[in-house]
């Protein structure tokens, strides 16, 4: 077979050049549209749906909101496994589609599914939601956010309010998580001799305070032919603002909020964690992909993300993007299979040189080694 091969070969010079042209040119192409990842997706098409639970214990969880979700995404087409997890006050359920499933067709047939048992519900757990489209190997980069002079409190909040928004923006990224810090709260110490004195319940304050913050509508003024938009701008960061807030409204005097209590910002939220970039307290910012997603393109875009961010940043808050780069792998893979190549294709040359002799015939044998390989 081979001595065919070689005859053929040497007879066809043209054809075989021709033939070498089009495989050269058709795996340039195929290598340009190739997507390159650190492995490949080791896991069927999964889908989560998760489920808040406030204040039940795990096994009343299981009973009344893991095993009706259960038993409705059981029958859905294409399932193949169904798995759960109920903690307290939460519940988890990943449902495993056939291979070759589209995950998009999955997560259309699980919220259809959703839709049906969402009002067999108890009214006080929350609806259930998907889990971000995401693949076990998903997570390329590891954002980090330091400064000498900005309070961890401080960078929480960009990170949430700013970086997290943008990066969610950018195609092909599924989930931004944000890790340690301190988040930003705005307390009302309530000082009950106080409320006392001014006879304030805490019915009171807690009906003062609900939905204080927002802006409301007070529709349109129609006058001289013009229609006039009045609305209520209540929206504020001041605490001094929000202390102004009426509790208990007087014909005299009203009483406000800061005559009973102490308003400021801070944060009292237990700690589950915290993070750190070499030794020096940081905030983190984790990325994951979408399946199907190029990392090595997502790097790029992630990295001119990050370079137009870093300018509407304080001076003094550094982006540090080298503490987990996937594509850091990727590159060093791709690098050694390409020093393997050359010097392969080196050795290579070199012997059939020297067994043949004879510069033109090493050429086409060459040339003739990807045909055979292909041919057989």
């Amino acid at each position: 077979m081979l001595d065919r091969i070689i005859k053929f070969s040497l007879n066809n010079r043209l054809i075989i050049l021709m033939l070498a042209l089009l495989l050269i040119l058709a795996g340039t192409y195929t290598i340009s549209k190739m997507d390159v990842d650190v492995f490949p997706d080791l896991n069927a098409p999964t889908v989560a749906v998760m489920t808040e639970a406030p204040g039940m214990a795990p096994e009343e969880v299981e009973r009344i909101v893991t095993y009706p979700i259960e038993t409705a995404l059981n029958g859905a087409t294409d399932v193949r496994r169904v798995r759960s997890s109920s903690t307290t006050g939460f519940s988890v359920v990943w449902i495993e589609f056939e291979w070759g499933t589209d995950i998009k067709t999955a997560r259309q047939t699980v919220s259809e599914k959703l839709a049906t048992v969402s009002g067999t519900l108890p009214a006080n757990v929350g609806q259930p939601t998907m889990g971000p489209q995401s693949s076990i190997l998903g997570e390329v980069m590891i954002i980090g956010l330091t400064s000498d002079t900005t309070s961890q409190q401080s960078l929480r909040t960009l990170a949430d309010w700013t970086l997290r928004p943008r990066l969610l923006a950018v195609q092909g990224v599924a989930q931004v998580a944000v890790l340690g810090g301190e988040t930003k709260e705005y307390q009302i110490q309530l000082d009950p001799q106080k409320m006392k004195h001014y006879g304030v319940t805490l019915n009171d304050a807690f009906n003062a305070t609900s939905g204080m913050n927002v802006n409301t509508s007070g529709g349109i003024i129609n006058e001289y032919g013009n229609e006039y938009i009045v609305r209520t701008d209540l929206s504020t960061s001041d605490v001094h603002k929000l202390g102004r807030n009426v509790v208990k409204p007087g014909k005299t005097s009203s009483v406000c909020l800061d005559d009973i209590a102490d308003i400021t910002v801070g944060n009292k939220q237990p700690k589950m964690g915290t993070a750190s970039e070499r030794g020096k307290s940081a905030v983190l910012i984790t990325v994951t992909k979408q399946p199907s997603t190029s990392t090595l393109d997502l790097t790029d875009r992630l990295d001119e993300s990050l370079k137009e961010l870093q300018k509407e940043l304080p001076s003094d808050v550094k982006i540090s993007t080298d503490i987990f780069r996937q594509s850091r792998f990727i590159e060093s893979s791709i690098s050694n299979v390409e020093e393997s190549l050359y010097e392969g294709a080196f050795f290579v040359v070199i012997i059939l040189f020297l067994f043949l002799m004879n510069i033109s015939t090493t050429i086409i044998s060459l040339i003739s080694i990807p045909l055979s390989i292909i041919t057989a």
